[in-house]
């Protein structure tokens, strides 16, 4: 692909995100929004979820529908590239599934999504585990808190 396909108004870079690597390992067809949408997933630093995704996808190149989104997003968790994530405020946001280990804390004044990690919380939690017989999975923290 040259630096100009697949959208307007810019270049892309030649080389793949990493969820456009996730979707290639899948085995899952790239066609050019589906890349693009899938670039602007591995750019966002925040959690979108589709109505940002969109206003995103359609600032990059305005023949994105939001149908495309919902669908590509669909797909994308479906293989499990992506992870629906419910932080309160009646709409789904969405991380990529290959962040590792990480937890989230929710300011309910703004909306504002802090990640982080906690080497104590999940060795408490595979201990926990342990101790009830189970090896441990997956661990999901949400904290939802207003600043002091």
């Amino acid at each position: 692909m040259s630096g100009q396909e697949g959208r307007e108004g810019g270049a892309i870079s030649d080389r793949m995100s990493r969820i456009e690597q996730m979707c290639v390992e899948r085995g899952l067809k790239m066609t050019g929004q589906r890349r693009l949408i899938a670039r602007v997933l591995s750019e966002s630093e925040d959690h979108p979820d589709v109505e940002e995704l969109y206003r995103r996808a359609v600032a990059l190149d305005n023949r994105v529908s939001v149908a495309t989104v919902y669908r590509t997003v669909r797909l994308l968790e479906e293989k499990g590239i992506l992870e629906r994530r419910d932080f309160g405020g009646g709409r789904a946001r969405f991380d990529p599934a290959d962040r590792g280990i990480h937890h989230h804390l929710i300011d309910v004044d703004t909306g504002n999504v802090i990640e982080f990690s906690d080497a104590e919380h999940d060795a408490l939690a595979r201990e926990i585990a342990a101790r009830l017989g189970f090896d441990l999975v997956q661990v999901r923290l949400e904290i939802f808190g207003r600043r002091l």
